[in-house]
């Protein structure tokens, strides 16, 4: 009597060649996938083969009395456990079943693997949030009444891909996460786009498209409760997802020190005239900007590391036939001077950085008809301890100072952050995440308004 796995065989050779007898080219793909499965099936059938002749050996030394010889030299414990041949047998039936009924591939047979976060937020806001926020980067100019709330909304849902080898041996990879964010309620969850990228790996360089944080500034603190928008947001994190192209080089000095260069062209999202200025004309949305980003890196040991990056952005701003120029410095950092003390942090100054990702929209002004680049600085820092095997805590801090020369009553003079977090690991994917934060805004002539932010946070990581 056939097993089914020899069924499944048999008919997998036959197939062919009734399929050879018809002329529609459709049938192309479904030799295709049957000819993948056949190979699979034959990997898995030697392996059954190879057992049916071990457990043949085995019955043969049981007839010529062996057997008890055998088992008089194992414990019974062992004897318990141990799994007879013909369970083996059965499971590797039972695999090839799986491997037929399991298999799942794209259309171009690259590996795709899902991925995300589902993340549970219940939140507490004092009584200068505003009416909408669930998180406020601003301290709101007027009180109202304390809110507080339950989302979902910064649920996390991602695709990772990786190719087979392209020009001159490199590897395409690439990823497309999406969320919940744009929805304001319940019943008006809307998906839209975070971030997305189609790389090429070589040995020594890699070029990227897609949409990203700024080249200049990778990095951010680690939040379950700033999800939706990247942590510190409008307090010094420079972060606004834009369409890039880029290319990145590494230089080896030593084992253990090197250089990243990254440089690259990027789509800016440019936002008109802070509050209060002149009327201007018509603004154009969108303008290109070079940005780069130049990482020394030491090792000190396998769990120690020094990094930092000086970095660049350069954009010009078009408005009712005006130019105003967008020019940022920046200087990024990572440290762990012992394996369970990290410290990282960003630091920037320019003007006109309202299209990099801030909430503070005062790039430039417009005053007796001549537009005018605010200037900035600002940046973050965050400390983090490994407190134990599934405990970490986060404490940062940021800041963005504008200018107060060079704006209006009723502007943001500056706008400072400071908080922390623990994160929990109920499981190796489940993280339950406490946070508390207050955001302080200085307006100009108007004086300091406080807001404070409570977050419980359980994110499910898969």
């Amino acid at each position: 009597m056939m097993r089914p796995y020899q069924l499944s065989s048999l008919a997998l050779l036959m197939w062919p060649l009734w399929l050879g007898a018809q002329t529609s080219p459709e049938l192309a793909g479904v030799l295709e996938r049957l000819d993948r499965l056949e190979r699979a099936n034959r990997t898995l059938a030697e392996q059954v083969q190879a057992l049916r002749a071990e457990l043949a050996s085995v019955r043969g030394k049981t007839g010529a009395g062996e057997g008890a010889a055998v088992g008089a030299n194992v414990a019974p414990e062992a004897a318990v456990q141990a799994p007879t041949v013909e369970e083996r047998l059965d499971i590797a039936e039972q695999r090839i079943d799986e491997q037929a009924q399991a298999k799942v591939e794209t259309s171009q047979r690259l590996p795709v693997r899902f991925t995300g976060l589902a993340l549970f937020n219940a939140f507490l806001n004092s009584k200068q949030s505003g009416p909408t926020a669930d998180y406020p980067t601003l301290a709101a100019a007027q009180p109202g009444a304390a809110r507080a709330g339950a989302t979902v909304r910064q649920t996390i849902l991602g695709l990772e891909f990786r190719g087979p080898k392209t020009l001159w041996g490199g590897t395409v990879h690439g990823n497309i996460y999406m969320d919940f964010f744009d929805g304001t309620s319940t019943l008006d969850q809307f998906m839209r786009l975070r971030t997305a990228s189609l790389e090429i790996d070589w040995k020594a360089r890699n070029v990227m498209v897609g949409v990203e944080k700024p080249i200049f500034n990778p990095r951010e603190p680690n939040s379950l409760a700033q999800m939706g928008l990247s942590p510190l947001t409008s307090t010094g994190n420079l972060w606004l997802w834009v369409p890039q192209v880029r290319v990145e080089q590494d230089f080896s000095f030593a084992a253990a020190t090197g250089l990243r260069a990254r440089v690259g062209v990027v789509q800016t999202n440019e936002v008109g005239p802070y509050q209060g200025s002149e009327p201007a004309g018509a603004l154009e949305r969108a303008r290109p900007g070079l940005e780069g980003r130049f990482e020394f890196y030491h090792n000190l040991d396998d769990e120690r590391r020094l990094e930092f990056a000086p970095g660049f952005h350069v954009s010009t701003t078009h408005i009712g036939g005006m130019a105003v120029p967008s020019q940022v410095f920046s200087l990024d950092w990572f440290f762990n001077p012992w394996q369970r003390v990290e410290f990282s942090g960003a630091f920037f100054t320019g003007r006109n950085v309202a299209e990099l990702g801030t909430a503070v929209r005062q790039g430039f002004g417009i005053e007796n008809g001549a537009a005018e680049a605010v200037h900035s600085r600002g940046g973050w820092g965050q400390f983090t301890i490994h407190a134990v095997k599934r405990l970490d805590f986060h404490l940062f801090t940021g800041q963005q100072d504008d200018t107060n020369g060079e704006l209006v009553a009723g502007s943001i003079g500056k706008n400072l952050m400071w908080g922390g977090n623990l994160y929990y690991h109920l499981a190796p994917n489940v993280v339950l995440g406490l946070e508390a934060s207050q955001v302080r805004t200085v307006r100009i002539a108007q004086g300091t308004r406080l807001n404070n932010h409570y977050d419980l946070a359980l994110g499910y990581f898969f």
